[in-house]
This record gives structure tokens, C-alpha cells and sequence, in this order.
């Protein structure tokens, strides 16, 4: 599936079209340069499910978690946004007990996943956004 961002106006779009085919897929892992915009379609895609946080890179804190008020099992949807662009031993995700947070039916959203690729579940959604000549963002999965 490839879905094209024009612009920053055309985000939410994308981020609707995005998520009406994840189907059951939890675990998304987003690749992309530096400045592909990777948390800005993250941030679009919480958006879309109807979060009311506040959403930003988790740089620092390597997780954030965020609340829609779409429900799943009567249960108010769960989002854990990870950025492991800081992680220098896989140890560290070992540590954090990245488990609890990829297996529990949430929805994961991991940007720099080339860095612990070898624990993500084997279903983990593959995404790729690449920034084309003209300044649009293409996103593949």
C-alpha cells in the first residue's frame, strides 16, 4: 500500500487512509531519514484516533503513551509511541521491558526500529516514508 502526502495540509488524510488499513495489525515500525517525517505522521495518526494528548517525540523518554477515546474490548484504546534513535545496547529495550508494551494489544508505533530489529514481532507492519524531490512524503507498508 503507498499513500502520498502532498503537503502538511494533506496529513490528516493520509493519516485517515492509513488508518483504515492497519486492520488487525498492533505494531508498526516506521522508517525514514532523518526529518522524513516520521513523528509528524505519527502525531497525524493519534490525531486521527482521537487523542486529546499532547503528542510528541518520546527522543528522550523512548516511550509515550497516549489515550483514544476509540475503544477496544470496552476499554479506551492505548497507544505507546517509542523513538529508540538514543538506544545504544539493545539491553536498554531489554531493560524497559519492551515486551509488556509490543505484546499487549496496544498500538506501537516505533520510529528508528533498524535499531532493535531483531525483537520485533514477527507481525510488526513494516513503514517506510521517504521524502521525494518536490517536498511530498511517500508512505509505504
Amino acid at each position: 500500500m503507498t499513500i502520498k502526502i502532498q503537503d502538511i495540509n494533506t496529513i490528516q488524510e493520509a493519516a485517515q487512509e492509513f488508518i483504515q488499513h492497519i486492520g488487525d495489525a498492533r505494531v508498526f515500525a516506521f522508517y525514514g531519514k532523518m526529518g522524513a517525517g516520521k513523528t509528524t505522521f505519527v502525531k497525524a495518526i493519534c490525531e486521527a484516533l482521537g487523542c486529546q494528548d499532547v503528542i510528541t517525540s518520546p527522543t528522550f523518554a523512548i516511550v509515550n503513551e497516549y489515550t483514544s477515546p476509540l475503544t477496544t474490548h470496552h476499554s479506551p484504546l492505548t497507544i505507546y509511541h517509542f523513538d529508540f534513535y538514543r538506544i545504544k545496547k539493545l539491553e536498554e529495550v531489554y531493560d524497559m521491558g519492551y515486551e509488556e508494551y509490543f505484546y499487549s494489544g496496544a498500538l506501537c508505533f516505533i520510529e528508528w526500529p533498524e535499531l532493535v530489529e531483531e525483537i520485533l514481532p514477527d507481525d510488526a507492519v513494516r513503514v517506510s516514508i521517504t521524502e521525494q524531490e518536490d517536498g511530498s512524503r511517500v508512505v509505504s507498508f
